[in-house]
């Protein structure tokens, strides 16, 4: 769609709000609205906005930022009243004053490395599993059901829920594949159909905020938190991923064993050897390691496989005629990060193995949940940082990660992490009271 779109569809739908999306550096939705009465100038010149109290991006003395709205994302909010006060939004590119790309954007960062892909010819294709629970409320943990894998009713008591969320997605038109209840209580997934990395990060961003948007009307409470739930499985964002070069999978190759090309087979090398750098943006919260530990399906052994779940990257098993389905599953993202940035890193380290044709070890298809140590050493198998402490000082180093970020992302980034770091560190929780101080 375009401005002259948006303004007929404003007009034809009587929309009276616009809500002017964009995120902050750790994926955190930041909106302001507009009336349709500022729409066209918006469309020409954006809007300012005081963007230091954004996280992540400018100080007070550089301050003055510029919304772009993307007249490609104008789509009508469903959950808001409809009739004569109708609300819409765009997703916006954060420009200087200047009118140039704020380096502070997420958006931004990915849309640089999309350019980097479209450089050596290639399309990147994403299609992100989001895993989320359902609480009674945000003040606890009560669950709504004590169903399982693929449940029914009435041990699945939100199939409603997923209805509406999928009915509303769809009306945004974000297509979506499936819905099913998860492996852990109240735990569910809605799985998107595979796009364009930009237009999916825009998606998935926009599949959270309903999520929470559609249980808010149930009066129940939605979370991405990857692990609110101790002795249970936490919640993933397995990101299904290809580069397309024209409308050729360039992962494809019906002559090798795997059915893998070199191109494949070095994009998911270059997933294997920085994924220790990359760990930090791809699960981002202290949170999200207490969800990356053996035993929970969650994969800490950086290996690959085709029907091993337990290896870091998955490539599902090749039906025939679906050559352009080939695809490399990365387990470990979790659905709390900032998509914009997971994918460009994801991006960069696979067109780093392309670049410098890194070699892809052999496939691990034993369990590696069941294998000594003695076992994964003779194989090479290594682990992802046990604790964000230790990953975000792997990510600082990390020159690829630099890259991929920008400077002052990859900064604003890193200060952060460190800070929440810190904080956890010292902070007595309540299993060391409970152990500890009866005995101490």
């Amino acid at each position: 769609m375009d401005k002259a779109g948006v303004l007929k569809a404003v007009a034809d739908n009587k929309i009276k709000f616009v809500r002017l999306w964009f995120t902050d550096v750790l994926g955190m939705l930041k909106s302001f609205a507009i009336t349709v009465e500022e729409l066209e100038e918006a469309l020409e010149g954006g809007m300012g906005f005081d963007g230091s109290s954004i996280e992540g991006f400018a100080r007070i003395e550089e301050s003055d930022m510029i919304a772009m709205p993307d007249p490609e994302t104008f789509t009508i909010l469903p959950w808001r009243p409809q009739g004569d006060a109708g609300v819409a939004r765009m997703f916006c590119d954060i420009l200087t004053p200047q009118g140039e790309h704020y380096a502070g954007d997420p958006r931004w960062v990915l849309r640089r490395n999309l350019a980097e892909a479209a450089k050596l010819g290639y399309t990147y294709y994403v299609g992100p599993e989001l895993e989320y629970f359902y609480f009674q409320n945000s003040e606890g943990t009560e669950i709504l059901d004590k169903g399982g894998y693929f449940d029914l009713t009435p041990l699945d008591v939100a199939c409603d829920l997923r209805r509406d969320t999928v009915l509303a997605l769809e009306k945004m038109g974000i297509k979506v594949e499936y819905s099913h209840h998860e492996v852990a209580p109240s735990q569910h997934e809605i799985d998107l159909r595979y796009c364009e990395a930009l237009r999916m990060a825009d998606n998935a961003m926009t599949y959270r905020l309903t999520v929470k948007e559609v249980a808010m009307m149930h009066a129940v409470y939605a979370t991405f938190m990857p692990k609110p739930l101790f002795g249970e499985n936490g919640s993933g964002m397995h990101v299904h991923q290809s580069l397309f070069a024209g409308s050729k999978n360039a992962f494809f190759d019906a002559k090798d064993k795997y059915l893998l090309s070199d191109v494949g087979k070095s994009y998911i090398a270059g997933l294997l050897r920085h994924a220790r750098e990359f760990s930090s943006v791809v699960a981002q919260w202290v949170n999200s390691y207490k969800r990356l530990v053996p035993g929970y399906e969650a994969p800490v052994y950086i290996s690959w496989a085709r029907r091993n779940r337990s290896a870091l990257v998955r490539v599902p098993m090749y039906k025939p005629g679906k050559e352009k389905a080939t695809r490399a599953e990365l387990r470990c993202p979790d659905p709390a990060c900032n998509p914009y940035l997971v994918f460009s890193v994801m991006l960069a380290a696979g067109l780093k193995g392309i670049r410098e044709k890194y070699e892809l070890p052999d496939p691990i298809e034993e369990d590696i949940f069941e294998m000594s140590d003695k076992r994964k050493a003779e194989l090479g198998i290594t682990s992802l940082p046990g604790s964000l402490g230790e990953a975000i000082e792997i990510t600082a180093k990390s020159e690829l990660v630099r890259e991929a970020l920008g400077d002052h992302v990859f900064e604003k980034f890193v200060a952060n992490k460190r800070i929440e770091w810190d904080r956890f560190r010292v902070h007595v929780s309540q299993y060391e009271l409970e152990n500890y101080l009866p005995i101490l």
